[in-house]
């Protein structure tokens, strides 16, 4: 069995409940967040199904897709607060646009220029995400977005850049 077909059969054993008849967030908060399969943002977060939207792309980069999805998570379905968060040991962190194209031409063939986000950073690239969010138009609220560091071996979450603003 292939690892889609894994996922169907798991699928068929899920049930949200409730949760499935919610249009609005419990919370009230859109995460996000890298793709990174170590983390579990359910679980290290304790949301449950109906709690949050987890937005989730390559280094939990403020891009202009999860900028549209935290736009249309905020006017549309209703959220107020957003999560950003990054983490330790990101691959965005440890190479550079270039060895990413070269790794994605070299698999595919095919040449590779979409700027990923990488950085040298990583706790700048927090704070620039973060301001990139706050100072978004299309962006409901702005005054809950904070940032934050996953530190993957300690299994700790810990506050980037906050201001006053921030926490209100």
């Amino acid at each position: 069995m292939d690892s889609i077909d894994q996922v169907l059969m798991n699928s068929r054993l899920h049930f949200l409940g409730m949760a499935a008849r919610a249009r609005e967030t419990a919370m009230k908060l859109a995460v996000l967040t890298c793709m990174d399969a170590r983390i579990d943002v359910s679980r290290l977060l304790g949301l449950q199904p109906g709690d949050a939207h987890v937005i989730r792309n390559a280094g939990g980069r403020a891009t202009d897709d999860a900028i549209r999805s935290i736009a249309l998570s905020q006017a549309v379905l209703g959220t107020r607060e957003v999560m950003v968060i990054h983490h330790t040991d990101c691959a965005l962190g440890r190479l550079t646009q270039s060895e990413i194209a070269d790794r994605i031409r070299a698999a595919t063939g095919h040449d590779f220029t979409d700027a990923v986000g990488c950085f040298g950073d990583p706790i700048q690239a927090i704070v620039d995400d973060v301001e990139r969010l706050r100072g978004h138009s299309n962006l409901v609220f702005h005054d809950k977005i904070r940032g934050f560091m996953y530190d993957l071996l300690a299994n700790s979450v810990t506050e980037v850049g906050s201001s006053p603003a921030s926490s209100g």
